[in-house]
C-alpha cells in the first residue's frame, strides 16, 4: 500500500435540508471508500453539483424553496419521466402504484396503440396515464429484455491499440485496412474469435492534438483519421498519376519514420496528410449506387451528424474550443449558427462524407471478422466521456451538466484523487428524453460492432463530479437511473446480436456487478488483480473465476506482461519519479508479487522451459503460462495482450505521467524495442508458439 494516506475533504455536518434535497436529486452527502469508512462530501461539492443540476441553493431559504417543490412535485406526479419494463413480465413499480383505476394508452415504437395490459414488444414507447380524477401524466416506457444472451461460445482474441499496429501499407499509424487484414488473419490463421481495439471515436482536432482516444470530441461518431486511403472507392478514379504517387511517396515517409527511424507515432501528421488525400477524393463525383447510399446514410443520421459536420466546419474557421467562438455560434440552433451552416455548406457536407466514408470501413472490418469464423469479431470501445471543447459537448448541451467534471475520489493508489475533465451527462435531462442521446450513441456504435466494451461501466450507476475549479477531493458522487441505461443497453445490444463488456476494475460499488450479471453484461478480470481479497489474499486458483467475464493479463493502462515478469515496470516508474515509496520497497514487493504467481503456475503445470543458466522460467515461457491459466478459468472470453506475444516490454499509457511518457503514440515493439508490423506478426515464431499454448489449451 502507498505510505500516503489519501487526502479527504473537511468532515462538516451539512444543513438537514441541504442532506434531504440532494437525496431527492441523487447527490451523495458521503461515501465509503471502503467498507469501514464513510467520508462526508463538502458542501461546496454538493451545492454545486445541486446547482449543474439546475437547483437554486444560493441561500438557506433558496434551499428550503427547493426542497418543497421538490417534494410537491414527486408527491403529485403520476409517473417519473421514464419507466422501464421488461420482456419476462411484472409490472413496474411505477405503474404499481398509479391509482386504482388509472387508465393508460401505450403508443409503440413499432406505430400501434393499446391499453398496456398485455405483452408489449421491445421498444421505447409513449405512456400515457390517466388518474380517476382526471390528472394525466405522459412517460417514455422503455420495455427491453431480461438480459442478454451469453456469447454462443467461449472464444480467445487479440487486443490491440489499433493506431500502433502499422503495416507497410499504412500511413503512419494502424488504420481500418489494419483492422481488416489483423482480423482476417486472426479468425482464419489463429482460431481467434474476437479483436479488441480502442475507442475510435472522432478527436478535437488541433495542434497538437490530444493523443488520448479516451478524450473524444465525439463518441457518436468516429475519425476518419483511420480511413485507409487507397481502399476508398474513389481513389482508384483520382485524376493525375503525380498526384497519388506524391501522396504515397509522403506516406511511406511517414511510415518509415516509426517503423525504421524511431519515431513517435505523430497523429496530426498522419491526418494533415490524410486530410489533403480526402480532399483530392472530394473532387471525384459518387456514382449513382455510391450518391443512393450516401444518401441513405446521410437520412439515417439526421440532425445528429449534421450537427457533428457543422461543429466540424465551424472549427476549421474559429479554432477548436467551441466555447471561444462568437457568441451566436455557441448556441447549435441559434439563427448565426443556422446562417453558418449555409455558408459552409461545402465543408458540411465534407465532414459529413468523410464520417459515412469512416463508417462504410468500420461495417467492413467487423463483415471481414465475422466472415474469418470469429463468433463475436470487432470488439470496440466506449470511452467514459467527451471532450469538454468537443462536437458532442456543443451539440448536446442541454444534456451535459455545466461546470462540473467526472473523475474518481481519492483512494489508496492515488491519494489526491482524479479529474478527467470530461462533463457528465445529467440524469434528469437523460430521463426527461427518455434516454435518447444514449440510445443513438449505442445504436451508432452497434453498427459495426461485435461486442462493446465500456470504459468505467460503473459510470451506468453513479459518476464522481467535480466542480470547475475545485480540486478532485472537492466533489461528490452523483447517481444515475441504472435500471433505465442498463434497460437501453440490453435492448440495443440484443437488437445488434452484440456482447456487451464493461471495464469494472477498481474499486466497483457493492451490488454493481450483480447488477450487470442479471442482465447479461460480462466484466473484465486482469490476472495479476484476482486474488483471494476476503480470505488469505493469495493468487485466486482459476477454477475460483467468475465466468461471466473478459479474462486478460494486462490492459492498455498496466504494464505489459514481459515488463511485470522482469520487473521493469517498476524501474520505469522510478525513473519518472512516479513511486510514493522507496525504489527497494517496490522492488521487494513487484518480485514477492510476480514469484508467487509463477510458483501457482508451476504448481499447475503451465510453466514450462527455463531460461539460462539460472534454470528459472524464461520470460517468454511465463507470458504462455499466464495465458495457459487464462483458459483455464471458465471466463468466456480471454483475450491477449497483442504486444505480448511479441515480448514488448512498453506500456501504451502510464497513468499519471503527461510529457514525460509517450503515452499513445508508440508502435507494438519487440523485446529489444524494434517495431514489429503486422506482417511480421503473421511471421513470428513467438507469437505462434503463444498461440498454439493457447489453442492447446482451450482445445484441451
Amino acid at each position: 500500500m502507498p505510505a500516503a494516506r489519501p487526502a479527504e475533504p473537511p468532515t462538516e455536518d451539512l444543513p438537514e435540508d441541504l442532506t434531504r434535497l440532494a437525496a431527492l436529486h441523487g447527490v451523495a452527502t458521503s461515501y465509503s471508500p471502503s467498507p469501514d469508512r464513510t467520508v462526508a462530501a463538502s458542501a461546496t461539492a454538493v451545492t454545486l453539483a445541486l446547482a449543474a443540476l439546475g437547483v437554486d441553493t444560493s441561500t438557506p431559504r433558496a434551499v428550503r424553496a427547493a426542497l418543497a417543490a421538490r417534494e410537491g412535485e414527486l408527491r403529485e406526479r403520476l409517473l417519473p419521466p421514464t419507466v422501464v419494463g421488461r420482456l419476462d413480465g411484472g409490472t413496474p413499480a411505477a405503474l404499481a402504484a398509479l391509482p386504482e383505476g388509472t387508465r393508460l394508452r401505450v403508443d409503440t415504437e413499432q406505430g400501434e396503440t393499446c391499453d398496456g395490459t398485455g405483452p408489449l414488444p421491445p421498444g421505447v414507447h409513449r405512456l400515457t396515464a390517466t388518474a380517476p380524477d382526471g390528472r394525466t401524466a405522459r412517460a417514455h416506457l422503455i420495455v427491453a429484455p431480461a438480459r442478454l444472451p451469453v456469447p454462443a461460445t467461449r472464444s480467445y482474441g487479440l487486443l490491440v491499440q489499433l493506431y500502433s499496429l502499422l503495416s507497410r501499407r499504412s500511413w503512419g499509424m494502424g488504420d481500418l485496412g489494419d483492422l481488416g487484414e489483423l482480423a482476417a488473419w486472426a479468425g482464419r490463421a489463429l482460431g481467434a474469435g474476437f479483436v479488441q481495439v480502442n475507442p475510435l471515436h472522432a478527436a478535437v482536432p488541433g495542434a497538437p492534438t490530444d493523443p488520448s482516444p479516451y478524450r473524444p470530441s465525439s463518441r457518436r461518431f468516429p475519425d476518419p483519421v483511420h480511413l485507409r486511403i487507397e481502399d476508398v472507392p474513389e481513389f482508384a478514379y483520382v485524376t493525375g498519376h503525380a498526384r497519388v504517387q506524391a501522396l504515397g511517396e509522403r506516406a511511406g515517409r511517414l511510415r518509415e519514420a516509426v517503423l525504421e527511424k524511431g519515431a513517435l507515432i505523430d497523429r496530426d501528421a498522419v491526418w494533415e496528410l490524410k486530410r489533403e488525400a480526402l480532399e483530392t477524393l472530394g473532387e471525384v463525383p459518387l456514382g449513382p449506387g455510391r450518391r443512393a447510399a450516401y444518401c441513405d446514410y446521410l437520412a439515417e443520421q439526421g440532425t445528429a451528424l449534421e450537427d457533428h459536420a457543422t461543429w466540424c466546419a465551424l472549427a476549421e474557421v474559429h479554432g477548436s474550443d467551441w466555447h471561444q467562438w462568437p457568441e451566436g455560434l455557441r448556441d447549435p440552433r441559434s439563427a448565426d449558427t443556422d446562417r453558418a451552416r449555409t455558408e459552409l455548406m461545402d465543408r458540411v457536407d465534407f465532414h459529413s462524407r468523410l464520417t459515412w466514408l469512416t463508417d462504410t470501413q468500420l461495417t467492413a472490418a467487423q463483415r471481414t471478422a465475422r466472415e474469418a469464423g470469429m463468433p463475436v469479431g470487432i470488439v470496440h470501445d466506449l470511452a467514459v466521456g467527451v471532450h469538454p471543447r468537443g462536437a458532442d459537448s456543443w451539440a448536446q448541451q442541454e444534456y451535459f451538466a455545466a461546470g462540473m467534471s467526472v473523475g474518481a475520489p481519492p483512494d489508496a493508489f492515488n491519494a489526491r484523487g482524479q479529474d478527467w475533465g470530461l462533463p457528465p451527462w445529467r440524469p434528469d435531462r437523460l430521463a426527461d428524453f427518455g434516454y435518447a442521446p444514449f440510445r443513438r450513441l449505442l445504436r451508432g456504435l452497434f453498427r459495426y460492432a461485435g461486442a462493446l466494451r465500456i470504459d468505467h461501466v460503473m459510470g451506468l450507476f453513479r459518476l464522481w463530479w467535480v466542480p470547475e475549479g475545485h480540486p478532485p477531493t472537492e466533489g461528490t458522487y452523483v447517481r444515475y437511473d441504472a435500471e433505465a441505461m442498463l434497460a437501453v443497453l440490453v435492448l440495443e445490444a440484443t437488437r445488434a446480436g452484440a456482447v456487451v463488456i464493461g471495464e469494472d476494475l477498481g474499486t466497483v460499488e457493492p451490488g454493481v456487478r450483480e447488477a450487470l450479471r442479471e442482465r447479461g453484461v460480462l466484466g473484465t478480470s486482469v490476472l495479476w488483480f484476482e486474488r483471494d481479497w476476503a480470505g488469505d489474499g493469495r493468487p485466486l486458483p482459476p477454477e475460483r473465476w467468475r465466468a461471466d467475464c473478459l479474462a486478460t493479463a494486462t490492459t492498455h493502462d498496466l504494464p505489459s506482461t514481459a515488463a511485470r515478469l522482469t520487473g521493469e515496470h517498476v524501474e520505469l516508474r522510478d525513473r519518472l519519479g512516479l513511486l510514493t515509496r522507496p525504489l527497494e520497497e517496490e522492488r521487494a514487493e513487484a518480485s514477492a508479487d510476480t514469484a508467487e504467481w509463477l510458483e501457482v503456475l508451476a504448481r499447475l503445470g503451465l510453466l514450462h522451459g527455463t531460461g539460462g543458466d539460472t534454470g528459472a522460467p524464461s520470460e517468454e515461457a511465463g507470458i504462455q503460462a499466464v495465458h495457459r491459466f487464462l483458459l483455464r478459468t471458465p471466463a468466456r472470453m480471454a483475450g491477449i495482450w497483442l504486444p505480448d506475444a511479441v515480448g514488448d516490454r512498453r506500456p501504451q499509457n502510464l497513468p499519471g505521467t503527461w510529457d514525460q511518457y509517450p503515452n499513445w503514440r508508440l508502435p507494438v515493439a519487440d523485446a529489444e524495442g524494434r517495431p514489429v508490423t503486422l506482417e511480421d506478426l503473421a511471421l513470428s515464431p513467438r507469437l505462434h508458439a503463444l498461440i498454439d499454448a493457447v489453442r492447446d489449451r482451450a482445445d484441451g
